[in-house]
C-alpha cells in the first residue's frame, strides 16, 4: 500500500499589526488547500501579526492579539480536519520567541519556537526575540483564548519536537534555520522525519532566488524526504518586498512552485507524493549509521491521531502524484521590472493615496522609476482582467469610482500616475525636456512641462540680498562653492514644486487626496552622495533607491522590447546628466565626469565595501589586482580614496534618504541596512599604509599584490 498525501504551502500578502485582514488571508488559505484535498497547511512566519513590525514586537499588545486571532483560525468551522501551521510570536518564562503553532481540530498539538535567529544585514531578531536552545521540551501554559475553547486545553508542549501521525512524520524548521551550517532538517531526516516545513519571512533581492532554491533543493537531494517551504509576499510595510516563491520538494525534485511577482493576496500551491517513495533515499548504509547516533534519536515526538495519508488496500489510478517540474527563474531585468512594481502597488492601495508623482528629468533613473510605475499599471489591468476582486476595488478607488474593466495600462497610467518636467531656459536641453514629453505619452501619465526660472531667480534674490557678492555658476567665472550652490538652488525648488504639485494635482484634476513622491536616485548615487540634500531625490519613497545603474540600463533596454517602448532607447544613448550647471558651446554637464566615477567603477566599489566588508586598505589590496589591466597601482588608490572621501564626506546624506527599496546587497540606506557612522575622520592612517604600500610597489621590492 502507498501512502500518498495532498500537502499544501501558501504565500500572503500580511501587512504588519493588520489583525483582521491577515487573520482572513490565512482562514482563505486553509479552504483553499481543503478544497484541494490537503490535509496539511503550511504558512509564512510570523503571519498572524505580519513580518516587520519592527519595534512593535516589544509591546505586549502584539503577542495578546496574536492569540486572539490564533485561536479564532483553530476554532473556525472551515479550519477543520486539516493539520495548520501558523506563524506568531509567543512568551514563555519571560523570553519572547518567534514562534509556529500547529494546531489540529481546535486543538494546538504543540508550539515550536525558532532555533537560529536572523540576526544580520535587514534583519535584527535578536533585538526582539530569544533563539530557543537545540533539544529543549518544555510544558507551556496556554492563555485563557485558548484556554476557553470547546476543547478546554489548557498546556501543550514547546520545543523542538517532532510529530508523528498514524501514518506520516514531520517537522518544522523557521526561515534562517535553512541557511545556518547545521540545519535541523539534516537531524530530522537521520531521525526519520518525512515531511519538514519551513515558514519564512525571505524578503526579495536581486538573482537571490536561484541561491534559496538550490539551498532547499540539496536539503532533499542529500537527505531523501518533502520539503515544504512557505514565504510571505508582498510590502509588509517597510522598505523589503517579500517574494513568495512558496515551493514542495521531494527528494531533490520541485513539484511546486508558487509565483515570484503577483498582485494575489492568497495563493496556495498544493502537491500530492508518495511518501513512501523516500526510501529509496535513505538506504544507504552510511546513512544508517549516522540514524543511529543517539543524539539523533532524542528528537520528542507528539503524538497526532489523524491520517495524512489517504487509507486504500488496493492502489487508485486516478490518484496521481504529482510530476518534477523544473524552477521558474526571472532574469534580473524582469525582477527590476516586477519586484519594485509590486510593493509600489501595496504602497499606494495600503497608504490611501491617490496616485504617484515623479519629477521627470529626461534621464534614465527618472525614466526607470517611471518605467516601473507603468509596469505597475500593467500588473493592475492584467489583475483585473483576472476578476481580482481586491485589485478591482482598489482600481476603482484610484479611477475615482469609475469601473476599471476594460480599461488600458496606458489608461490606468493616466488616473493614477503623474510626471512633470521641470527644466530651466539656460541648464535644460531640448532633448531631455523631448524625452520626457514622449516616455509620458508612451505610458499614459499625465504630464506636465513648466520651466521654475521664477522659482530659482526667487531664491537667488532673496540669498543675494543677504550676502556681499552675487554668486556665480562655474562656467561664469564662479568658484567651486559658487557653482555648487547655484545648482542646489535648481534642484531644492524642484522639490518645493514636486510636493506643491502632490498636494493639489488630484484636486485640479476633479478628485481627491493626494499623490504619493516617487524619488529616483539609484543606489551609486547614494553611495557616491551624488545627490542634493533635500532635493527632488527627497521623497515619499523611492523604488529604485537599491537599485545600480548598470542594471537600471538592462531594465531600461529589457523593458525596450518587452513593454514595446521604443522611446526608452533615447534614454540609453543619452549621457547621464543632471543638467543644473548652464549649457555653453564648450560645456555640457556629466555625472560620470562629476563623480570622478563610472558608474560600474562604482558598483564594484560598493559591493567590496558592504557584501566584501572590506575597507579603505582592503579594496586597495583586492583592486590593485583586479584592475590592474587597465589602471596603475597609483590610480587604484587615487579611485579608493577618493571614493572614501566622498563616501564619507556625503554620508550624513543618508540619514535624511528617502525610504528605498532594498534590492542590492550594497545599499547604503543606513536607516537599516548600512549602520555606520556619519561623522568620519580622514583616513590618514589607511592612506599611510597605503602609500607605504605603493611606494615598495613603485621601487619595484613587490609584486601588484603587495608580496615581497
Amino acid at each position: 500500500m502507498t501512502r500518498k498525501c495532498t500537502i499544501a504551502t501558501s504565500q500572503l500578502n500580511q501587512w504588519a499589526l493588520d489583525y483582521d485582514g491577515n487573520r482572513d488571508r490565512i482562514i482563505e488559505a486553509i479552504k483553499n488547500a481543503k478544497a484541494a484535498n490537503a490535509t496539511l497547511i503550511l504558512t509564512p512566519e510570523l503571519c498572524i501579526p505580519g513580518y516587520g513590525l519592527l519595534d512593535h514586537w516589544l509591546e505586549n499588545d502584539v503577542y495578546n492579539n496574536s492569540w486572539e486571532i490564533a485561536a479564532e483560525i483553530i476554532a473556525h468551522a472551515e479550519c477543520q480536519d486539516i493539520i495548520i501551521d501558523l506563524g506568531l510570536p509567543i512568551q514563555h518564562r519571560d523570553c519572547s520567541y518567534n514562534a509556529r503553532l500547529i494546531a489540529l481540530n481546535g486543538e494546538i498539538l504543540a508550539i515550536r519556537p525558532k532555533l537560529d535567529l536572523c540576526n544580520d544585514g535587514n534583519f535584527r531578531e535578536m533585538r526582539y526575540f530569544t533563539p530557543w536552545p537545540r533539544s529543549r521540551v518544555d510544558d507551556y501554559a496556554l492563555p485563557d483564548v485558548i484556554s476557553s475553547l470547546p476543547k478546554k486545553q489548557r498546556r501543550c508542549r514547546i520545543g523542538e519536537v517532532a510529530f508523528e501521525t498514524l501514518d506520516a512524520s514531520f517537522a518544522s524548521e523557521t526561515c534562517e534555520e535553512l541557511w545556518t551550517p547545521n540545519s535541523p532538517h539534516s537531524q530530522y531526516s537521520l531521525a526519520g522525519i518525512e515531511i519538514v516545513l519551513n515558514s519564512s519571512g525571505s524578503h526579495h533581492e536581486l538573482r537571490k532566488l536561484n541561491t534559496r532554491v538550490n539551498l532547499m533543493l540539496e536539503a532533499t537531494a542529500k537527505t531523501g524526504g518533502v520539503y515544504m517551504y512557505s514565504n510571505q509576499r508582498g510590502c509588509d510595510g517597510d522598505r523589503l518586498y517579500y517574494d513568495g516563491c512558496s515551493m514542495i520538494m521531494n527528494s531533490g525534485k520541485i513539484l511546486a512552485q508558487g509565483t515570484q511577482f503577483s498582485l494575489l493576496d492568497v495563493e496556495v500551491q498544493t502537491a500530492t507524493v508518495d511518501l513512501d517513495e523516500i526510501w529509496a533515499w535513505r538506504t544507504s548504509r552510511s546513512r544508517g549509521m549516522q540514524a543511529n547516533d543517539p543524539s539523533v534519536q532524542k528528537l520528542e515526538r507528539i503524538q497526532v491521531d489523524f491520517r495524512l495519508c489517504t487509507k486504500s488496500l488496493v492502489p487508485d489510478p486516478k490518484a496521481r502524484i504529482t510530476e518534477p517540474r523544473d524552477a521558474r527563474y526571472h532574469v534580473p531585468e524582469e525582477e527590476i521590472a516586477l519586484g519594485p512594481a509590486c510593493w509600489l502597488w501595496d504602497y499606494l492601495r495600503r497608504s490611501r493615496a491617490s496616485g504617484y508623482l515623479v519629477p521627470l528629468s529626461g534621464g534614465i533613473d527618472s525614466c526607470a522609476t517611471a518605467t516601473i510605475v507603468y509596469s505597475m499599471c500593467r500588473l493592475v489591468v492584467a489583475a483585473v482582467k483576472d476578476n481580482n476582486e481586491a485589485v478591482i476595488a482598489d482600481a476603482q478607488r484610484l479611477c475615482g469610482g469609475k469601473d476599471p474593466r476594460g480599461l488600458s495600462a496606458e489608461q490606468f497610467c493616466q488616473h493614477i500616475f503623474h510626471t512633470v518636467f521641470m527644466g530651466t531656459k539656460a541648464a535644460s536641453s531640448k532633448e531631455t525636456r523631448s524625452r520626457s514629453e514622449q516616455l509620458a505619452k508612451a505610458i499614459g501619465s499625465y504630464h506636465i512641462d513648466d520651466n521654475i526660472d521664477e522659482m530659482v531667480q526667487a531664491l537667488n534674490t532673496v540669498v543675494r540680498r543677504n550676502l556681499t557678492f552675487e554668486p556665480k555658476f562655474k562656467v561664469h567665472g564662479g568658484s567651486p562653492t559658487e557653482n555648487l550652490a547655484l545648482q542646489n538652488f535648481q534642484s531644492r525648488s524642484r522639490m518645493v514644486l514636486a510636493y506643491a504639485l502632490g498636494q493639489l494635482l488630484p484636486m485640479s484634476r476633479g478628485g481627491q487626496g493626494g499623490l504619493l513622491i516617487l524619488g529616483s536616485a539609484n543606489v551609486d548615487e547614494c553611495l557616491r552622495g551624488y545627490l542634493t540634500k533635500y532635493d527632488n531625490s527627497s521623497a515619499d519613497i523611492n523604488p529604485i533607491g537599491g537599485i545600480s545603474k548598470t542594471d537600471l540600463k538592462g531594465f531600461i533596454k529589457w523593458a525596450e522590447t518587452n513593454f514595446d517602448l521604443p522611446i526608452l532607447r533615447e534614454f540609453l544613448d543619452a549621457v547621464p546628466t543632471a543638467e543644473l550647471e548652464p549649457i555653453t558651446d564648450t560645456h555640457v554637464q556629466s555625472d560620470e565626469a562629476d563623480m570622478g566615477f563610472t558608474y560600474d567603477e562604482l558598483s564594484v566599489l560598493g559591493r567590496l565595501r558592504k557584501a566584501y566588508k572590506l575597507g579603505t586598505v582592503g579594496m586597495f589590496e583586492r583592486l590593485v589586482v583586479d584592475w590592474s589591466g587597465h589602471m596603475s597601482p597609483r590610480d587604484v588608490y587615487q579611485k579608493v580614496r577618493n571614493f572614501m572621501y566622498y563616501y564619507a564626506t556625503n554620508r550624513h546624506k543618508m540619514t535624511t534618504m528617502t525610504p528605498g527599496l532594498y534590492l542590492e546587497t550594497y545599499t547604503p540606506d543606513d536607516n537599516r541596512y548600512d549602520l555606520r557612522p556619519f561623522l568620519y575622520p580622514r583616513f590618514n592612517f589607511e592612506h599611510r599604509k597605503i602609500e607605504n604600500m605603493l611606494k615598495k610597489m613603485e621601487e619595484g621590492d613587490a609584486g601588484p599584490n603587495g608580496a615581497t
